[in-house]
């Protein structure tokens, strides 16, 4: 018969089967990547310690940010009014009491000293207001 497989039938002659079929491994291999590859940004957002904000609606009602300019001279203005650094505080902690979620917006000239910046910043973190941006302008 055509469909025979008997002791005469070409497969036997061949004797056994001794190589490795590679596919399965490959298939597993290749959906083990593909759910690391899904998993890993949740692992890294959660090891690095994000918290990325939510919003419910894109029409959020928007903060006006405290505005703070450091000028070239080391000068601070709050709000367009120049302002010693007891002022600034003042100016901060009464914002926050305000609305607890107040936020600065830190502008300072290109030629204003580092340290000039960063006595700004810290102002600011000091009187308690922990959200802040630089402003800084496109080329």
């Amino acid at each position: 018969m055509a469909g025979d497989v008997g002791p005469s039938s070409e497969a036997s002659d061949m004797g056994p089967i001794s190589a490795i079929n590679v596919t399965p491994f490959v298939d597993i291999a290749l959906v083990l990547l593909v759910i690391f590859m899904v998993t890993a940004p949740a692992l890294m957002k959660d090891a690095i310690g994000l918290n990325l904000p939510k919003a419910s609606s894109a029409d959020a009602k928007m903060m006006a940010p405290i505005g703070i300019a450091v000028t070239h001279q080391g000068q601070i203005l709050i709000n367009g009014q120049l302002a010693d650094e007891a002022s600034v505080s003042e100016q901060v902690r009464a914002a926050v009491a305000a609305n607890p979620e107040a936020q600065a917006l830190i502008s300072a000239d290109s030629e204003a000293k580092h340290g000039d910046v960063v006595r700004a910043i810290d102002l600011v973190k000091s009187a308690g207001l922990s959200r802040f941006a630089i402003q800084i302008e496109r080329r």
